[in-house]
């Protein structure tokens, strides 16, 4: 078995969020139409299947080794980062300054969807190398940028993201790398980081570490951290490389899944002889990493739906050549007939599917918003600050639900194929396994809930909430007369009123600091997901409409979905929603 890239579900959604964003307005990206976003998928969908998809029980079986210090990734690994990098794909959306290909996000999500689903654990490296060039874009130096970007975005080099320690985990106001100020302007980093994906490694010369770490008289807290680039091999100004940094790989992980990907422990400076320079000011090392955390949360919610989709694939593989039992005509049965395993394939098959339709929309959004930034030379205008808000409400929603309902998923994948599943020569378990960090990755589903609700909800008052509401309101509205949706779009208006009172009765009152608020945050965010989705679902069949699609068993499908979805995961959203309500109750007092 292996992955084909779901190039027709990808290529309408791809469509449906250029238009509704308004992208064929902006001037920037005139040329970046569908048209070009087909062409590209068609050479990306290639690679994917043909060359990573190979890869990926490779990559599962041998793991990564750590012998005499080095760090030696599995057979095929850097031939197929060779020619990844060859083919300019880790530059895809990056500025054509430094030698990428200047796309836009919308185009560059279902690409990158199709890494993730034929080989997670290989192109982890891609979302670093995006969001570090990014961070290096808004703050770095001029000097750094010329540096360092021309051979990041060729992949000449890979970066790595330095937050984490053995004694600060999630809470980098804990951390205590040392950045020791130096005559010539740069700094001397001493300290330990660990949980390190592709810290080291064999497939380029150098690698650009992105480090946290305090001066001697940075603030305590979360204030006083900066951000450094610390390169593996010293960079020279001409861009050439000097001599080792001293910068030591001091094992990696032996983990439950993503076996290929080093996830490495670091030690910066054992000879007191480690040379960073400082990136954006000092003390908001914070601020600039928080442009790659976006960028990897966003990421890290596209492998729940790739995921997602790669275990459908393989399920929906099995359950169609798989017999067993019999019909209700008595003849012997694939199992795909059996009701309770069709619930199943329909579930993952509408959930990733509205999921993938959310991810394109954020990616075309975050475009609208930067060509709007960049036509505007005083205040932004109120409907960007509107868009970037959506962006920022719907961020922590997608990285947490795609990747929760990917552990599900997974899952019912492993059911699907019963014993078959829980053995690893079928390769389903390796989809469980892999998909087991996605909920922790850039901050755990709490962290991305507790985000939801307090900064994003009640740091507006609510704003940005009401508006999304506003927008599924009007498009649960527009089939509530409909015979076949009539049902389905009344309980989606039902669950809307209910998160609206629950905004101003309890969301917006509770005390910030009360075990009750932040008790019930996930539960919040799961409800958001579901609501999510199903506006996403009806979202693409009203546009599909519009369209005039006469794709028969395709429209027929989506409609299937829409009214599957509703019928069964509209009723867990109601009951996040009630607990919610409780406000967490019996939290407070309850003693471990």
């Amino acid at each position: 078995m292996t992955y084909k890239v779901p190039y027709k579900d990808m290529q309408l959604l791809v469509a449906q969020a250029y238009q509704q964003q308004g992208l064929d307005a902006v001037e920037s990206l005139e040329g970046f139409d569908p048209e070009l976003a087909n062409a590209v998928m068609e050479e990306a969908a290639k690679f994917a299947s043909g060359v990573l998809a190979s890869l990926n029980s490779v990559g599962d079986v041998q793991g990564c080794r750590f012998q005499d210090g080095k760090v030696i990734t599995p057979n095929g690994w850097q031939d197929a980062y060779q020619q990844f990098t060859e083919s300019g794909w880790i530059g895809l959306a990056l500025p054509e300054e430094f030698g990428g290909q200047g796309l836009p996000k919308y185009i560059a999500q279902p690409v990158n969807e199709m890494w993730l689903s034929a080989n997670l654990a290989f192109v982890m490296f891609q979302a670093l190398a995006q969001g570090g060039s990014e961070i290096l874009l808004n703050f770095a130096s001029e000097s750094i940028q010329q540096r360092y970007l021309p051979k990041i975005v060729s992949g000449e080099w890979t970066v790595a993201m330095a937050l984490t320690e053995p004694n600060a985990g999630s809470d980098l106001g804990a951390l205590n790398t040392k950045a020791i100020p130096q005559q010539d302007g740069t700094y001397k980093i001493k300290g330990q980081k660990i949980f390190i994906t592709y810290g080291d490694h064999d497939l380029t010369d150098n690698i650009a570490h992105l480090v946290l770490a305090r001066t001697p008289d940075a603030p305590a807290g979360s204030r006083g951290i900066s951000l450094f680039i610390v390169p593996k091999y010293r960079v020279a100004n001409d861009g050439a490389l000097g001599e080792f940094n001293d910068i030591r790989c001091t094992g990696i992980e032996h983990k439950m899944g993503l076996h290929g990907s080093p996830t490495c422990s670091i030690s910066y400076g054992d000879q007191d002889d480690c040379i960073g320079e400082l990136v954006g000011e000092l003390n908001q090392g914070l601020m600039a990493m928080f442009v790659l955390m976006n960028e990897a949360r966003l990421s890290c919610g596209l492998q729940g739906v790739a995921l997602g989709e790669l275990g459908y694939q393989r399920a929906l593989e099995y359950a169609q050549e798989r017999t067993q039992g019999t019909n209700s005509q008595g003849e012997k049965a694939a199992i795909v007939d059996h009701a309770d395993v069709k619930r199943m394939l329909l579930e993952m098959r509408s959930e990733t599917f509205a999921l993938r339709a959310l991810g394109y929309q954020i990616a075309a959004q975050i475009d609208a918003t930067e060509a709007a930034h960049d036509q505007v030379t005083l205040d932004e205008t109120e409907s960007n600050q509107s868009k970037k808000a959506r962006v920022a409400l719907l961020t922590p929603i997608f990285k947490a639900f795609a990747t929760e309902r990917a552990n599900v998923m997974a899952g019912q994948v492993v059911q699907v194929f019963g014993g078959m599943g829980f053995v690893e020569e079928t390769g389903v378990a390796q989809i469980m396994r892999d998909a087991r960090i996605t909920t922790i990755y850039e901050g755990t589903t709490g962290i991305q809930a507790r985000d939801l609700l307090i900064r994003k909800v009640r740091g507006d008052q609510g704003k940005a909430l009401t508006e999304l509401l506003a927008d599924i309101t009007q498009l649960a509205s527009f089939f509530e007369i409909d015979e076949t949706f009539g049902v389905a779009a009344k309980e989606t208006l039902k669950a809307v009123d209910t998160v609206t009172s629950l905004l101003t009765s309890h969301l917006l009152k509770l005390d910030v600091n009360s075990v009750s608020l932040h008790g019930v945050s996930v539960p919040f965010l799961e409800a958001m997901g579901i609501l999510c989705c199903t506006w996403q679902l009806f979202n693409v069949l009203a546009y599909q409409q519009a369209q005039e699609n006469t794709d028969k068993p395709y429209m027929q499908n989506l409609r299937s979905m829409v009214k599957f979805y509703t019928a069964y995961r509209l009723p867990s959203a109601m009951a996040a929603l009630k607990v919610v309500e409780n406000a967490g109750l019996g939290l407070s007092e309850y003693e471990f």
